[in-house]
């Protein structure tokens, strides 16, 4: 299939071409029509599947007509939700790429830096709005932004939104937009929480899920090792003792963290940078402008700033620290090994975080693989940490229990 059996219209068409883009991926595929049809829609993609492009080529093209139709200044009509800046710039990116050829305006919003120029941006007129939930409702409270337009709505990793304990702003924004609107919910997870929300918003909505979230890439080769927490920075410098690991993107838990395990890699020569909520707009872009770049070797992130880095041609991702959602994993990984590339994902385990590798691997369907040959093997390694089996349900003998297994949260 081709953007041209998708209707699309040729100023975009055009936009497309001169982006190299000829082929749509699976989830702009099914998106694009519903959206274009003007339902709701529910969307579950991971990372590196083209959803940006799935929502913003097809609201580019329903802004394009309203625009048309409508003379004068128009208001907000379209507003994008997302939870961290890196991730409305890549956004807002898009926005400008597939609609240079469209007399539309788009701006992006974020805190961290001084509102002067974004208000500046908005008194001039904007048909599209990017936003992170703070500025956004700080901009609202200044009577500046007003919701009372809007036709589309864009929920962006709405999960990590929920994990930044963003779902009271969201709350106050869903209560300024029209009741009747499109709504756009993606999502790189589906957890209960997710689902629940997604249900109180949406109307009716079409379902779109690619590259299920308990699926990992085959391309990406996968291992573990066990590891004494003491002993996990001495085994990071002496994995990238090996200069073919040209870069590393490094997950770390917490924002300290980050930043020591930074601090420790450049005592023993090893070029490298954190980014994550605590660092300035500037300390962060420009750390992973110097990664893009070849300038630093290894990216220390936190799993919330990470949210909207694109970076082609990632060989290795590490996992410092398991996460403590098994679909984070997933989503972590997810990040090397795109576009037909090889990729590589290790991560370390500790005795604590045992537990966390079992969810990983009863989520994956299949046991990672153990490295056992290096220089600081675990005091306790569990003989085997496999995936639990999974246990098949007794079938319902009344009318009452089959409802309430068919009723059960999940996305089809």
């Amino acid at each position: 299939m081709t953007f041209n059996e998708l209707n699309i219209i040729k100023p975009i068409l055009s936009a497309l071409s001169e982006q190299g883009y000829t082929n749509p991926t699976p989830i702009q595929q099914q998106a694009i029509p519903h959206i274009l049809a003007g339902k709701d829609l529910l969307g579950c993609a991971q990372t590196g599947t083209g959803k940006t492009a799935a929502f913003a080529i097809p609201i580019l093209q329903l802004q394009s007509k309203e625009r048309t139709a409508k003379k004068g200044r128009r208001p907000i009509s379209t507003l994008i939700l997302t939870p961290t800046r890196e991730l409305a710039i890549q956004i807002s990116d898009n926005f400008a790429a597939y609609g240079k050829q469209l007399h539309l305006k788009h701006t992006v919003i974020f805190g961290g830096v001084p509102q002067g120029r974004q208000v500046q941006a908005l008194r001039a007129g904007v048909d599209i709005l990017i936003a992170t939930p703070g500025r956004l409702l700080d901009l609202i409270q200044q009577k500046i932004i007003s919701l009372s337009d809007i036709e589309i709505l864009v929920l962006d990793e709405a999960d990590r939104m929920l994990d930044m304990g963003f779902i009271h702003d969201m709350k106050k924004v869903l209560k300024l937009v029209p009741a009747k609107r499109q709504t756009l919910f993606f999502s790189a997870t589906m957890a209960p929480a997710v689902q629940k929300l997604s249900e109180s918003i949406l109307n009716n909505p079409e379902v779109v899920k690619v590259t299920p979230v308990s699926s990992t890439a085959e391309i990406i080769q996968q291992s573990v090792y066990f590891v004494d927490r003491k002993d996990k920075r001495k085994l990071l410098v002496d994995i990238l003792k090996d200069r073919s690991i040209s870069r590393s993107l490094v997950f770390s838990r917490t924002k300290h963290g980050a930043d020591k395990l930074v601090k420790e890699l450049q005592k023993k020569g090893i070029s490298a940078a954190a980014i994550h909520g605590n660092k300035s707009q500037n300390a962060r872009q420009k750390a992973l402008s110097l990664f893009k770049d070849n300038q630093v070797r290894v990216l220390v992130a936190t799993d919330i700033a990470a949210r909207g880095i694109d970076i082609d041609e990632l060989p290795h991702v590490i996992n410092y620290e398991l996460p403590d959602v098994p679909e984070t994993y997933v989503h972590r990984i997810g990040r090397t090994g795109r576009a037909g590339a090889d990729g590589v994902a290790i991560s370390f385990c500790d005795v604590e975080e045992h537990d966390e590798l079992k969810a990983i691997q009863k989520l994956i369907g299949k046991q990672i693989k153990v490295v056992e040959d290096h220089d600081y093997p675990a005091s306790a390694t569990p003989a085997e940490v496999a995936p639990p089996r999974k246990k098949k349900p007794r079938p319902s003998k009344t009318k009452n229990a089959r409802k309430r297994w068919n009723s059960s949260p999940t996305v089809r």
